[in-house]
């Protein structure tokens, strides 16, 4: 192993080995730096908390499923709705407290049209918290075509 000299006669390109020394440098006072420093992510602090009663957690509100075929039927948590109808439960349901959550579910092949409708109707209803609901993706499906 050569690590240069003065005499630079043999030799008169510049010397292509990596000097490693400040990175072994570095990486040991990090070692004892950590070494140090360990036993103070061991020990715990103790202490004394103190109890207090807290009023439970709000219910939970209820979710609405609203799913739409590709016929543009409407289905009220499995029952099917005429649009007339639709509106009423909507109406009923943005009174009750809390608010429930409308979950559209559509068929794939559902005009957007009928979605944009949906939502507006709920909207219109006094229903402000809307959500679509999708199938998880496969990990090998085709990638979204124009």
């Amino acid at each position: 192993m050569a690590f240069g000299g003065f005499d630079d006669t043999k030799q008169n390109a510049p010397m292509a080995d990596i000097n490693i020394t400040p990175m072994v440098d570095v990486m040991l006072v990090l070692l004892v730096i950590f070494i140090i420093t360990s036993p103070l992510f061991v020990h715990a602090i103790k202490v004394d908390l103190p109890t207090a009663q807290a009023a439970q957690a709000s219910e939970k509100p209820e979710t609405i499923v609203l799913s739409i075929n590709h016929d543009g039927k409407f289905f009220w948590d499995n029952d099917a709705v005429e649009e007339g109808e639709l509106t009423v439960r909507l109406a009923a349901a943005s009174k009750k407290q809390p608010q429930p959550e409308l979950q559209l579910r559509a068929d794939k092949d559902t005009r957007y049209e009928t979605l944009a409708q949906i939502m507006s109707l709920a909207q219109t209803n006094g229903l402000t918290k809307i959500g679509f609901v999708t199938e998880p993706k496969a990990t090998n499906a085709a990638p979204i075509t124009k």
